[in-house]
């Protein structure tokens, strides 16, 4: 999953990206509310962690305008302003969820994961399809109770194609939202990651194959 978070205290920043990475997030760092909002519109992420007080324009400005534009990527604005009014305003602003600074990065993952989850209704935080299951918590993955070891890289795109079971999605929709702006990315690195899941959720079983190519649209995961 691909995150973006827009935040002018660098040393804060770069913690983040450090612990998100560390959690098998693809992370984007921004320093100023102009350059976010403007990475923001122009790339696809699954959830945006927005400081509140920012050079150029606030968080506050960003989210109505990412709402007025259209956007529904979920949002975490991060504040050092704790008052009732405060939260408020940036909820009424669009904000999906609020954290005071100074807050605990494990509140911030149980915050992330919860929102990540909410589209998918999902009552459980454990993925399935089929005999495949998938716990972000715990980094954790099994075919027919089987236990299956992967990279942090191959995790990060089997989350996101469970996430996505069933619809098609082409390489480059992968690579956006699996990869960062700084990944060193070949013409044929999905493919070969594609292979690299296939090697270890698919052909060691006698199960049907999970992961399934459309020739000239992209990849998709069923059952």
């Amino acid at each position: 999953m691909r995150l973006l978070v827009i935040e002018d205290e660098h040393k804060i920043a770069q913690a983040l990206k450090r612990g998100l990475e560390q959690e098998h997030y693809a992370v984007d760092l921004e320093f100023d509310g102009e350059d976010g909002l403007a990475t923001a519109e122009a790339e696809e992420y699954d959830l945006i962690v927005l400081d509140r007080m920012l050079p150029g324009k606030d968080g506050m400005q960003i989210c109505k305008q990412l709402r007025q534009n259209g956007k529904h990527t979920p949002i975490i604005m991060l504040t050092a302003k704790d008052s009732i009014t405060d939260r408020v305003e940036g909820l009424d602003a669009g904000a999906d969820d609020y954290l005071v600074k100074p807050f605990s990065f494990e509140e911030l993952l149980a915050r992330i994961r919860a929102l990540l989850r909410r589209p998918h209704e999902a009552a459980s935080s454990v993925l399935e399809v089929g005999d495949l299951k998938l716990d972000p918590a715990n980094f954790s993955v099994t075919r027919d109770g089987q236990p299956i070891v992967l990279s942090s890289k191959e995790f990060a795109l089997l989350e996101y194609l469970m996430r996505n079971s069933g619809r098609v999605l082409s390489k480059d929709t992968i690579m956006s939202h699996v990869w960062d702006f700084d990944a060193d990315i070949l013409p044929n690195t999905i493919e070969v990651y594609i292979g690299y899941l296939r090697n270890k959720i698919d052909k060691p079983f006698k199960s049907p194959n999970l992961i399934h190519t459309r020739r000239g649209f992209g990849y998709t995961l069923k059952v």
